[in-house]
């Protein structure tokens, strides 16, 4: 029997949606950076050295995330610098908590070791304050 070419299937009359154009990538290179900064390639560098601008060197080449430098640039700090400066005031808060020295004894006898190199848990084992002061 012979073989009938199947007739082909008629084409839909709906349009087939068009590839949208996608949006930029969020990495930049350093001329977009200098672009979108509106600065020159060198003061760019200088800023990644000197401001801490989040920058990643590949190679030779300088690569940037654009929300990294939408936020240096809203908050002037790098997040690095931000979250240091947020560990500061933390540890700062503790300064003059009186329970502070319990804690960290307590933390040290739980590890099973001493504070202090003659083996004391005490911080400030054998120290006299008011006889340093006078």
């Amino acid at each position: 029997m012979p073989r009938t070419k199947k007739k082909p299937e008629p084409q839909s009359t709906t349009p087939q949606p068009v590839a949208t154009i996608a949006p930029p990538s969020d990495v930049l290179t350093l001329a977009e950076t200098a672009s979108y900064l509106r600065l020159s390639e060198a003061d760019v560098v200088r800023a990644i050295h000197e401001q801490n601008l989040p920058a990643r060197q590949v190679g030779t080449e300088w690569r940037f995330l654009k929300p990294a430098i939408q936020q240096w640039l809203s908050c002037g700090k790098s997040p690095l610098q931000a979250n240091k400066e947020a560990w500061a005031s933390i540890i700062g808060a503790w300064k003059d908590d009186p329970y502070l020295e319990d804690m960290v004894e307590e933390i040290y006898r739980r590890r099973g070791r001493p504070i202090t190199e003659d083996g004391s848990y005490r911080l400030f084992h054998g120290l006299n304050f008011e006889k340093e002061q006078k």
